[in-house]
């Protein structure tokens, strides 16, 4: 090989060398710099927060007369002593989740032992 033969492949393996490889790791790193959070720039109006705190106050009254009118329903539920007493030594479960139990099956013993026993 001449001297200028030598000379060419070591400026090509340079060249090659020098140019910039992919790199596999740093393929997300464009798209996380895209992203940005756009609720950080809109600035919320009072007004809007009032109105917003209003329906959640509604929405949770709503909820607890709801479940104060269910549970009126279910203290109304007659049950037998025996029943209550016979799930919990069976199932082994507290008076109170027995008794609601039954309440909640209008007092059919069969239907709460096979809902709690499921």
């Amino acid at each position: 090989m001449s001297q200028d033969e030598n000379h060419d492949i070591e400026e090509e393996v340079e060249t090659k060398s020098k140019e910039k490889k992919p790199s596999k790791h740093d393929s997300g790193a464009a798209d996380l710099e895209k992203v940005t959070n756009y609720a950080e720039e809109k600035e919320i109006k009072s007004d809007d927060a009032s109105n917003l705190m209003s329906v959640i106050n509604d929405v949770k009254r709503q909820e607890a007369a709801h479940k104060e009118a269910k549970e009126h329903e279910l203290s109304k539920v007659s049950i037998k002593k025996e029943d209550v007493e016979l799930i919990m030594r069976e199932l082994e479960i507290p008076k109170t989740k027995a008794e609601r139990a039954l309440r909640e099956h209008q007092g059919h013993l069969i239907q709460t032992l096979v809902t709690l026993t499921n």
